[in-house]
């Protein structure tokens, strides 16, 4: 590659409906470095990663490359100039293949047609300079999520991006994943790229990026090398005050409390294989493990969002039909998906309608939704779980991150369930909305709320949980009570050989007791 480059970004402003997101932004991105966007939920970094890939119009500001100002009014333009985005959501054709859709509208022809030949040669050598390993003819509906970003990461070196933009691209991703993708964002880098890289883990920003740059409320705040920041600094730079980063501590449970949810030899198709629990009131058990391991699949059984091939589940004594979260809901289930923008929210409609949703029936007369209860209803809600920059009857879109996924903790919490099930409780959020949903839940135990957690950050569930259980290929393989497990037993049991797998355990409160 040339003479790295220098990217300057000058009064960058915005707004949706009147409502500010970003406010004259600017600062300087460098080719052969990696410069962490970091912020609340709601800050504006991926506004501003986006305006300045071309996918969204800035109502101010220019972009300077190499002194000279461009227009980046559209991605064509965009990628014209060396400027490519990979957001959130990928951007990839499910039913095309791998070589397809990295060439998606580049393809070489001669006279009109096609040359194949020559897009699998450049193919090669992409695959030669990342070190992926991706068969061209895989149609990418049948790709990992992990290999679609991937995909991705090849569509914007092979349109010779010198400048990537990358939106919290290792959130769904295993730890080895993780560092794969970071092995490959420091490799761009020292090819002269610029990348600008948005994530909510300050571990990770602070290990591959070169320099930081934070937004607050859509302004500016710093910018400067990584090595001279610190987590304790960023999180005062992010939130304009100190915050606790340890996980609170949940309230201890009598071992006269109820039983409020019991699983017994659950099973369903080959995800989930004869899993026994019981939860008890104000308890919070958590589940560790590898994706695909059964953990999600275990909920959805529960919930009756999946049915069940065999297996019994109570709550409170009563038995929960198969396959009916109506049933489900009227026993005293809840359950927050692990995607909220696919499983959670019905995103083009407004955040009142969104967290009214689950809870329709108790404020409706002659089948008519009642607008004044629901209003004061949705209204209290928001205040009580400080979800901030919401207008009641804007879309739920509109909103942050993190806001959006205390917006979906509402909708469940208005039904005030007795046990509450939840998949990734904060994944994609920031660490101040992180906070807040930690103390949510353990609040939420300490009013007697039974609640069974499942989550990819082994830490959160070590932090959060009164139990730990370790499942892995469809069986719950281990429990721990709280404060005598480490992250390395956890790890080890979840990546544990078929051969090594330990006996299926029935998991219970207080001491194990092994059969």
């Amino acid at each position: 590659m040339s003479q790295p480059v220098r990217i300057d970004l000058e009064g960058f402003g915005k707004a949706y409906g009147g409502v500010p997101v970003l406010r004259d932004v600017s600062f300087t991105l460098y080719g052969g470095r990696v410069h962490g966007l970091l912020g609340e939920n709601g800050a504006g970094k991926s506004t501003l990663l986006k305006a300045v890939c071309g996918a969204v119009a800035p109502d101010t500001g220019r972009i300077l490359l190499d002194g000279r100002p461009i227009s980046v009014g559209s991605p064509r333009d965009a990628l014209r100039h060396g400027f490519a985005l990979i957001s959130q959501e990928l951007a990839l054709v499910p039913a095309m293949t791998v070589l397809d859709n990295v060439y998606l509208g580049r393809w070489r022809n001669r006279l009109g047609w096609r040359t194949a030949g020559a897009d699998g040669r450049s193919f090669a050598r992409l695959l030669e300079r990342t070190g992926f390993e991706l068969d061209p003819a895989v149609l990418v509906r049948d790709l990992p999520l992990a290999a679609q970003q991937q995909v991705e990461i090849l569509r914007a070196l092979a349109s010779g991006a010198s400048v990537i933009g990358m939106d919290e691209p290792t959130a769904l991703l295993t730890k080895t994943e993780t560092d794969r993708l970071l092995a490959v964002v420091r490799q761009l880098a020292a090819d002269g790229a610029a990348v600008m890289l948005i994530s909510h883990f300050l571990d990770e920003l602070l290990s591959v990026c070169d320099d930081i740059t934070v937004l607050r409320d859509g302004r500016h705040v710093t910018t400067g090398p990584a090595a001279e920041q610190t987590p304790d600094s960023l999180v005062r730079h992010m939130v304009g005050r100190p915050l606790d980063l340890f996980y609170p501590e949940p309230a201890p449970v009598p071992a006269t409390a109820p039983v409020l949810l019991s699983a017994r030899d659950l099973r369903g198709g080959s995800a989930v294989r004869g899993v026994s629990m019981e939860i008890r009131a104000g308890e919070i058990v958590g589940v560790a493990g590898l994706v695909g391991s059964g953990r999600s699949e275990t909920l959805r059984a529960i919930f009756g969002a999946d049915p069940r091939d065999g297996g019994v589940v109570e709550v409170a004594g009563h038995p929960v039909p198969s396959g009916s979260p109506s049933r489900a809901m009227r026993a005293g289930l809840a359950m927050v998906p692990e995607s909220r923008k696919e499983q959670g929210l019905v995103l083009e409609r407004s955040v009142r309608e969104n967290i009214a949703l689950a809870s329709l029936g108790e404020r409706q007369l002659a089948g008519f939704v009642r607008g004044g209860p629901e209003r004061a209803a949705a209204g209290s809600m928001l205040h009580d779980l400080d979800v901030r920059g919401s207008d009641l009857s804007g879309p739920v879109w509109t909103l942050s991150g993190g806001n959006q996924q205390k917006v979906l903790f509402g909708k469940w919490l208005l039904e005030r369930p007795k046990v509450l099930l939840v998949d990734e409780p904060t994944r994609g959020v920031d660490v101040a909305a992180k906070s807040q949903i930690h103390r949510l839940l353990v609040d939420l135990a300490a009013k007697g709320m039974a609640v069974l957690m499942v989550s990819s950050e082994v830490e959160e569930v070590l932090g959060l949980a009164h139990r730990v259980l370790v499942m892995r290929h469809g069986r719950l393989v281990a429990e721990f009570p709280r404060g005598e497990a480490t992250r390395e037993q956890v790890l080890a049991l979840a990546f544990a050989d078929e051969d090594a797998r330990p006996d299926p355990i029935s998991s219970r409160t207080g001491k194990e007791e092994r059969q």
